[in-house]
């Protein structure tokens, strides 16, 4: 029944900023109760709370089941860093694709050290210790910079971890990144090449347009396709709903964004690499490891059991410890 009324909050906070901000205040307070509640039993109030079912750790099947387990049990330090924004640059130096990582502008740990004066026309700025918090800065439209200081610096004080346990966002020292835009003259826009790599191979790709709304946050209402390795359309929803797939091709140097997504994913039993591809210019997006926080529905359910054969968690690459 509280799966049911949450799903009908959240529809509402989609179309109305007031109740989306009361819904944020409420998960705000709800986190900050919830902070020492031990992550097993979090694990299970989170999963039923999002999914209406109950979360099976002692036998994971399902795609979900076992992220969440992944995120109870792998502590590899390698998560941390390639979960940074910032430190995960490095990461992708180190296997030789510096061409392929976006330019970066500045780097800050204080929001009020930002000189906005010295920026381009266009830049791109958002936090290296979560997801969803970012912002467009364009000089030619109104910029409230009181009310961008605030917010990031509020966010810079929050553990992300917090809100869906996972792990490798704990210990992230908190930054402020300023990149370049990326903009695609296509009917569709940017297109963000979504690579889910399982013990460093690519099987299964997610499409996904309108990442971003006009001002840079986060939209609500991305479109997603799903394609198989090579490509191909899959008839299966992820979490999204589906575009009209004629509107987009497979890009001419596809395999090599798949070269590069297996060549980043290959330390690890399971992660997301996220490709744009501008015009045959490939870009590093991110790496994550607990696709829509191991609670995004799959369709037909029969792909959610497809998906989770497909993680090992027996797997060598896998570092268990008793220690948080």
């Amino acid at each position: 029944m509280f799966f049911h009324l949450k799903n009908k909050i959240r529809n509402v906070s989609k179309k109305s900023k007031i109740v989306s901000k009361m819904y944020l205040i409420a998960n705000s307070i709800k986190i900050f109760l919830l902070r020492k509640m031990d992550d097993e039993k979090f694990a299970k109030l989170k999963y039923k709370e999002n999914t209406g079912k109950n979360l099976n750790l002692e036998n994971p099947v399902t795609f979900n089941e076992k992220l969440w387990w992944l995120k109870l049990n792998n502590r590899d330090p390698l998560l941390t860093i390639c979960s940074d924004k910032y430190k995960v640059r490095c990461y992708v130096k180190e296997k030789g694709l510096e061409e392929i990582l976006i330019p970066l502008y500045g780097v800050y740990s204080d929001a009020n050290d930002i000189q906005f004066e010295s920026l381009p026309n266009k830049a791109f700025i958002k936090t290296n210790h979560g997801s969803g918090n970012n912002v467009l800065w364009d000089k030619e439209n109104p910029f409230n910079t009181k009310k961008f200081i605030k917010k990031f610096n509020r966010s810079l004080k929050e553990n992300y971890y917090l809100q869906s346990r996972e792990w490798n966002y704990k210990n992230i020292e908190p930054r402020i990144i300023i990149e370049k835009v990326l903009m695609d003259k296509k009917e569709l826009g940017l297109v963000d090449y979504k690579f889910l790599c399982f013990d460093g191979e690519v099987k299964m790709v997610f499409s996904e347009v309108g990442i971003a709304s006009n001002d840079g946050t986060h939209n609500p209402y991305s479109t997603r396709n799903v394609h198989d390795r090579d490509f191909n359309l899959l008839n299966i929803k992820v979490g999204r709903k589906n575009f009209d797939s004629s509107l987009l091709v497979k890009p001419p140097n596809y395999y090599k964004m798949v070269e590069y997504a297996e060549a980043l994913a290959e330390p690890f039993a399971h992660c997301r690499v996220d490709l744009f591809n501008i015009e045959g210019n490939i870009y590093f997006g991110e790496i994550t490891f607990y696709h829509g926080g191991g609670t995004q529905k799959v369709e037909p359910e029969e792909w959610s059991i497809k998906m989770g054969e497909w993680i090992d968690l027996n797997s060598s690459k896998i570092k268990l410890s008793t220690s948080n």
